[in-house]
């Protein structure tokens, strides 16, 4: 746990993070290959979010996981819980071989996060657009309360199809919402094919920028990148923010990134390349 303010990115710790979202991919990559289903296109793209804010960035306590004083995380796009869940493993909420069980009877891994089953999971999503709303309210009842802790929102570009996206940026930035900060997986895909073909919305940030939010697009496979775009967010007082992040749709894995794929499932020898090129690039992140 660590105080807001007081936080710095050192080389050693970009080196290690970087192992670390490789570690996310190859439990997103496992995990939907035991399945055989899930999506593992959305959770590979946002797999360096994931890595960075549960492992640098949110003051958690894993052995609390209610601990009222925490920051929460909302995945709004909640089918890619595949990549949540990988992360929360690897971070000791729950043992990494419960990865293998997703979407299986019984097991607390289901195909959208379940506040009431999963540690660590601190929102129920699944219906595109709500996330973002119970994102908002959490914000707002963190200042009600005076506590001193942020909300941190994943939504997905085709996610941003929904209105109600939009109805929570105009509400947070009505209620001056500076602890909270939306981040758009803009990986310019979504279950149809790409998102401008579908329902282009023309240059996503200055979209948001337009709701009032203090608004950046940044690289969302760098994890310097999104440690400064959060600095920064931390640094504008009164305005909620929102941060694009340009991302590629199943980022690491050899069935998913070329085609920019959102929920097919590999085949043996596709899931073995896979995993051994996420062993791979762990290797190179290693020795970077």
């Amino acid at each position: 746990m660590r105080m807001k303010g007081a936080i710095y990115l050192t080389a050693a710790e970009k080196k290690q993070l970087m192992a670390t979202a490789c570690k996310v991919r190859m439990g997103v990559i496992e995990g939907t290959h035991a399945a055989k289903a899930g999506h593992p296109g959305g959770s590979l793209s946002a797999a360096d979010l994931f890595t960075y804010l549960y492992f640098k960035e949110m003051n958690v306590d894993p052995k609390n996981p209610k601990w009222e004083d925490r920051d929460r995380f909302v995945l709004s796009k909640g089918h890619t819980a595949p990549g949540l869940y990988a992360a929360l493993a690897l971070r000791g909420y729950f043992p990494e071989e419960d990865l293998l069980t997703l979407r299986q009877i019984g097991s607390h891994l289901q195909g959208h996060p379940n506040m009431n089953e999963t540690p660590g999971v601190d929102m129920s999503t699944g219906s595109l657009g709500q996330g973002a709303s119970t994102a908002t309210g959490a914000a707002l009842g963190n200042k009600i309360d005076g506590r001193d802790s942020h909300v941190f929102c994943v939504i997905g570009d085709g996610e941003a199809d929904e209105g109600q996206v939009w109805e929570a940026f105009h509400f947070a930035y009505a209620h001056k919402l500076d602890n909270i900060i939306y981040f758009i997986d803009n990986n310019g895909y979504q279950l149809d094919g790409p998102t401008a073909d579908i329902l282009d919305h023309g240059n996503i940030a200055k979209k948001a920028e337009s709701f009032g939010l203090y608004t950046q697009e940044i690289d969302g496979h760098d994890v310097k990148a999104i440690y400064d775009a959060i600095q920064n967010a931390y640094a504008k007082k009164g305005v909620p923010s929102c941060i694009v992040l340009d991302t590629c749709k199943g980022k690491g894995a050899t069935f998913a990134e070329p085609k920019h794929d959102h929920s097919s499932q590999p085949n043996e020898e596709q899931w073995a390349e896979a995993l051994a090129a996420a062993e791979k690039a762990l290797e190179d992140a290693k020795n970077a």
